[in-house]
């Protein structure tokens, strides 16, 4: 069954191993989650956790809000997210989720939005080869041939300049290298999507090799 909790991108460093190895970490600080609402299939059709992360101040949030948070005798919440596929006897409105779910060894993975690079070109934005810079070459980094003559327009699905980044990614297996129940950080090996303080999604890998 799946697990999960939500936290923030701290930044990467690396450590050694007990054998001298060098591992590029990334830190993700997941401050405790709040349950704010179990789902059955007989009341919502599907089953799933909604969980809370990170309090926000009671004036930026509206009453059905603040009635909703109160069930689970918590705070207003600035990101508030759902699970499925989980165990539901094993969660309660109002119960905590804590870093301790994952231990070393574990393969998660994360979900993140990716850094936004603004408006770029076909050879940034899709690895496209640009034509000769010189010898009278009119054809250098344009998206290049827009489709045959005979539809007379472009094709859905061609690639083309425009906004790059700043969308929801997901990287498979990662490991988890160490968890730090004190300080609630969870060490994940290699990186992670997104920018830093950036909000992540950690859950238990669904393609993880058996």
């Amino acid at each position: 069954m799946t697990k999960g909790i939500l936290g923030r991108k701290v930044g990467m460093t690396q450590i050694f191993t007990e054998t001298g190895e060098l591992i590029p970490i990334t830190m993700i600080k997941a401050t405790p989650n709040v349950i704010l609402q179990v789902k059955t299939i007989k009341t919502d059709g599907y089953e799933a956790i909604q969980v809370g992360f990170e309090d926000k101040r009671e004036i930026l949030a509206n009453k059905p809000t603040k009635g909703h948070v109160a069930k689970a005798n918590t705070t207003p919440k600035h990101f508030i997210r759902e699970f499925r596929n989980v165990e539901l006897k094993d969660y309660a409105v109002g119960k905590e989720i804590k870093v301790d779910i994952f231990k070393a060894g574990d393969i998660v993975d994360i979900t993140g939005t990716s850094k936004g690079k603004g408006f770029q070109g076909a050879i940034k934005r899709h690895k496209q080869a640009r034509g000769p810079m010189s010898h009278g070459s009119r054809y250098h980094r344009r998206p290049g041939s827009m489709g045959p003559v005979a539809p007379n327009r472009v094709f859905k699905n061609k690639r083309l300049p425009g906004r790059m980044g700043g969308s929801c990614v997901t990287i498979q297996n990662l490991k988890v290298v160490r968890v730090d129940d004190k300080h609630n950080v969870i060490l994940i090996k290699g990186n992670i999507p997104g920018a830093k303080k950036s909000l992540i999604s950690i859950k238990s890998a669904v393609k993880a090799a058996k």
